[in-house]
């Protein structure tokens, strides 16, 4: 028993007697459902247990065999079904309307057995060949882009053990960030890119001297104007991309900094002049910062955090998002326990 012998026909005949005909014909090698008119079909055809072919007659009342067949083409759910016409419309025009609405084959009646088996069979065969093709490019696609993933994730942890911080922020601010964009209702999608975007918002700062960086003191004029280039560097190291990820993780890098009254850097961006990932990554950034604790600072209490975010809503934070992150709280707690930094489970 071959994988093709247990796929499901759909026969489509208004009349019982042809049902009964294809039915007999196909039933020892394949699951057969029958529908009686158009709108039986489409149901059955959008249902659960879809089928893997259609053999659907032209001539029945009110929806015939060409509008059962354009409906089924024009849903997303049932357009890659293949439809075989059977049907006593013998003239090459009806059949050249049965491939152009698309179909993949048309079987004109009284049907030839031998004929009917043969172009099953082969129809199902192609069909599930472009299923296995499918399944491998979509396969291989989540493999490279599993790649491209990971190796962001950990040019962002490169950037955080640079600056004496650990991978545990870039993970972290990447959750918060996340949960931000879905309380905004947010396309699937773009919530997906984001969250995989975040952990580069600072890769820049591999480009920042050592002297800088690590200064445990404040930084001067001069040197403050040397550490706010990271925004420019990281910008300069992702470039620009046909891939979305890629150009979004760059629109994080440069625009993170920038504070909605444009007192911000490296453009003096106002308002809604940034874009919204920049906006998200700053407050998701800012709040696991002050709550961390580093090897310079102690970490502030959640409360406090909180009212600074209030405090600079409308002037480094955009107020909108604010209060959307704040609501968050509950599950920014559990980000927390679950990705604590090394250093200070080694603390507790």
């Amino acid at each position: 028993m071959t994988a093709l012998s247990r796929a499901t026909i759909l026969v489509v005949d208004d009349t019982p007697e042809n049902i009964a005909i294809l039915t007999g014909l196909l039933k020892q090698d394949y699951k057969v459902k029958a529908a009686l008119n158009g709108e039986i079909a489409i149901q059955i055809a959008k249902g659960k247990d879809k089928p893997d072919l259609i053999l659907l007659d032209v001539m029945m009342p009110n929806i015939d065999g060409y509008q059962v067949c354009k409906a089924l083409k024009a849903d997303p759910l049932t357009s890659h079904i293949p439809i075989i016409f059977v049907t006593a419309k013998t003239a090459v025009e009806d059949e050249q309307h049965g491939f152009e609405l698309g179909a993949v084959d048309y079987i004109t009646k009284p049907i030839s057995p031998p004929l009917v088996k043969a172009r099953v069979r082969s129809q199902l065969a192609i069909y599930n060949q472009a299923r296995h093709l499918e399944e491998l490019v979509q396969q291989r696609t989540k493999e490279l882009n599993d790649s491209r993933i990971e190796i962001i994730q950990k040019l962002g942890k490169a950037a955080e053990f640079k600056d004496n911080e650990t991978g545990m922020h870039v993970i972290r601010m990447s959750w918060f960030a996340r949960f931000i964009a879905e309380a905004m209702n947010q396309p699937e999608d773009w919530c997906e890119l984001l969250f995989n975007a975040a952990p580069m918002h600072d890769i820049g700062k591999i480009g920042i001297p050592d002297r800088v960086l690590l200064k445990p003191g404040k930084l001067d004029p001069q040197e403050w104007e040397i550490m706010k280039k990271h925004a420019e560097y990281g910008a300069d190291i992702l470039g620009e991309h046909d891939s979305p990820l890629l150009n979004l993780a760059r629109e994080v890098a440069i625009t993170h900094h920038e504070k909605w009254d444009g007192s911000g850097y490296p453009n003096g961006l106002k308002g809604t002049e940034i874009p919204l990932s920049g906006r998200i990554v700053a407050i998701a950034d800012v709040f696991d910062a002050l709550t961390s604790e580093r090897p310079y600072k102690k970490a502030w209490t959640e409360e406090r955090a909180i009212s600074l975010l209030e405090e600079e809503a409308g002037k480094h934070f955009d107020p909108e998002l604010v209060p959307i992150f704040i609501a968050c709280i509950p599950k920014v707690r559990e980000i927390q326990q679950k990705f604590t930094d090394q250093f200070e489970e080694n603390q507790h």
